[in-house]
């Protein structure tokens, strides 16, 4: 499937779906709770979905209805599933499923489509063994699932890199079922925001770490404890929410955008504040949980923009870049280049061939802006961040852009198009 996107004139409403990143981390722990959640407005992509049936492979129950999911967790109880676990594109999902398979009696076999079996895991394996668990990757020499895990794990200590915040929050959110107390202890941790999303939902459902060092290089939780059912209602996702933002600041434009939570612990709120820096004309109103955008504007450069903890972030803010005029750097990258893609290296990629002026390193992006873009035919490489990210690329260059295989867009912002072209984005999609 492929979108064309011209330049285009936004104006109306925006609301943005739940996000993936709570969605994801409430219908896990409401599995591994005792009793019934009710969880309200839950992201129902892709990746969530992945989430879902992973839940129900491990013995919950799970009743959909629009807006809301019932789930009936089994605590302690879950067992290992009767077939494999297919995560599809999920990473977050692969990562804390195969930390609570390491809870279980028996073998659990998780397996991925074609970017989750080149995304590293190690790391991860290694800590579930050090807490007694038995997990191993299934290929000689790949660092990448599929992996097979088998309980149980005992507790102990932990020794994690940094380098991927969800091996830290998959241990996190085992480590209360385990035989014995868990010490964690992390080198150089990144994407702290997603740290912080983890102990909140934790608590939300019972259970709080004996212990959390400030800069989340240790954490002590107690075992042998026991999740408890709640209700929760599922805040929009900063990270969506960037995309019809960008989109709105780069086109001539008069956009609101509705729902947001600004006292979110979601790290990409803060991109919001970065456009701002850059010259946008962006008001926030936190009482009512929205924004008004006015677009079209010229953008500043000359700023640098650490993503140490907002990594996702890298597709939206590269396009804005461009946008704006002069040098915008962008460092801390390294872990950036292990998601869905080599998300570093595919925006250079496909922003140069609409002209951009891009240069890269190992950790580091710099965008030379302000030069017009041209449209030209370029691909999404299966990510669903870079395919909405040149889809809006796309509304402010001139001619024609056609981005190919946007499907992808269905893992984290199922709507996005209906979103986009209900405010006059007039994106064409076909197969």
């Amino acid at each position: 499937m492929h979108a064309i996107s011209k330049k285009a004139s936004l104006k109306g409403e925006v609301l943005v779906p739940g996000s993936k990143s709570h969605t994801i981390r409430a219908v896990l722990l409401a599995a591994m709770s005792d009793g019934k959640s009710v969880i309200k407005n839950p992201l129902t992509s892709d990746d969530c979905l992945s989430a879902l049936r992973a839940a129900r492979s491990l013995g919950a129950e799970i009743a959909e209805a629009p807006g809301s999911w019932v789930v009936t967790g089994r605590g302690k109880d879950l067992h290992v599933p009767e077939d494999f676990i297919d995560t599809r594109n999920s990473g977050t999902t692969t990562m804390f499923v195969a930390a609570i398979a390491s809870l279980l009696d028996g073998y659990t076999f998780i397996t991925g489509d074609e970017q989750i079996r080149r995304r590293p895991i190690r790391p991860l394996l290694d800590a579930l063994n050090q807490l007694g668990a038995d997990a191993h990757t299934t290929r000689t020499g790949v660092e990448a699932p599929p992996v097979l895990v088998k309980g149980k794990m005992i507790g102990g200590k932990a020794y994690l890199s940094g380098f991927s915040s969800q091996y830290i929050s998959s241990i996190l959110l085992a480590a209360p079922l385990a035989g014995g107390d868990t010490e964690i202890f992390v080198d150089k941790p990144l994407e702290k925001p997603y740290l912080q999303m983890t102990l909140d939902w934790m608590r939300r459902y019972g259970v709080t770490p004996e212990e959390v060092s400030p800069d989340y290089k240790y954490f002590r939780i107690k075992g042998n404890q026991s999740y408890t059912a709640t209700d929760s209602i599922i805040p929009s996702d900063w990270s969506g929410v960037a995309f019809p933002l960008i989109a709105a600041v780069t086109t001539p434009s008069s956009v609101v955008i509705t729902g947001v939570d600004f006292n979110d612990c979601q790290g990409d709120k803060i991109v919001v504040d970065h456009l701002i820096a850059m010259g946008a004309d962006i008001v926030k109103d936190e009482a009512h949980h929205r924004m008004t955008v006015v677009g079209g504007k010229a953008l500043r450069g000359g700023t640098t923009i650490d993503l140490n903890d907002i990594p996702d972030s890298l597709p939206a803010l590269s396009v804005a870049a461009c946008f704006a005029r002069g040098k915008t750097t962008f460092t801390n990258l390294a872990h950036v280049r292990v998601k869905e893609t080599d998300r570093v290296a595919v925006m250079e990629e496909e922003l140069k061939k609409l002209g951009a002026d891009i240069e890269i390193g190992p950790d580091y992006m710099i965008v030379n802006g302000g030069s017009p873009l041209v449209g030209a035919e370029v691909d999404s490489h299966d990510d669903h961040r870079v395919a909405m990210a040149m889809v809006v690329a796309g509304l402010f260059a001139s001619g024609t852009t056609r981005v190919g295989n946007v499907e992808c867009a269905s893992v984290s912002f199922p709507d996005f198009f209906e979103v986009m072209n209900a405010i006059g984005s007039n994106v064409v999609v076909g197969d």
